[in-house]
């Protein structure tokens, strides 16, 4: 009875998950993503280990632009690869091969090209007769290129400016040693004696009031020249 039970669960479970796939498909058929997301999200809660729902809900959030939830879907039925290929593998190969298509579009999406050219790689070792895919890997391997490119040429830059940083730092050091060698010279260098420059400006004043004694006594001896001079006339 309890068998009976659990296979009567099953069957019921397994046919609620395809009820919600069938009207997935019909809403994305008619381009309605959002409700198409609804109906695939009911088939994933019934049955949580759902290729089928994981994939079509991963589609349905790609054409809505939610590439971060799309990728954790497309994730989910990549991680199940080697089972899906080993039960079908002609139909399960072009659907892994979609779906890792898918992954290398959302990591051109993110400049993430690494992961796209990988994705790219394994879509076509599943369906190698996509011309899609391969464009695309051709295009993501040019932009990996290049992003590496700027990547070098940019190290290069902050390379040669931390060179030329380290450079300008070296000169404004050796041009502060040397001031800081010039004024501990200029510190040490003998000053002027105090009482020297005292003596020195007592000598400089002792002959200036000598000149000045010696020119008063030159006038005094003129005058008192020409006061004899005076009396001498007079007594002519």
């Amino acid at each position: 009875m309890t068998a009976g039970l659990m296979c009567a669960g099953t069957l019921f479970g397994q046919k609620a998950e395809r009820k919600h796939i069938r009207e997935g498909n019909t809403l994305y058929g008619s381009e309605k993503f959002t409700e198409a997301e609804i109906a695939y999200r009911k088939s994933v809660d019934v049955n949580p280990r759902s290729v089928e729902g994981a994939y079509d809900l991963g589609n349905a959030l790609y054409r809505q632009q939610k590439y971060p939830e799309a990728a954790e879907q497309y994730q989910l039925v990549a991680g199940q690869s080697e089972r899906l290929l080993s039960e079908n593998r002609a139909a399960n190969a072009l659907r892994l091969a979609q779906v890792y298509h898918n992954l290398g579009n959302i990591g051109m999406q993110n400049r993430e090209y690494a992961k796209s050219v990988e994705a790219y790689k394994q879509s076509l070792r599943l369906n190698p007769k996509d011309d899609e895919t391969r464009y695309n890997l051709a295009l993501a391997q040019k932009l990996l290129d290049d992003q590496q490119q700027q990547d070098q040429d940019q190290d290069q830059d902050k390379e040669q400016q931390d060179q030329e940083q380290e450079q300008q730092q070296d000169q404004q050091q050796q041009q502060q040693d040397q001031q800081q060698d010039q004024e501990q010279k200029t510190q040490e260098q003998p000053q002027p004696d105090e009482q020297m420059s005292q003596d020195n400006a007592q000598q400089i004043l002792d002959a200036f009031l000598q000149d000045e004694k010696d020119t008063q006594e030159k006038v005094k001896k003129a005058q008192a020249k020409q006061q004899e001079r005076r009396r001498t006339d007079k007594q002519w």
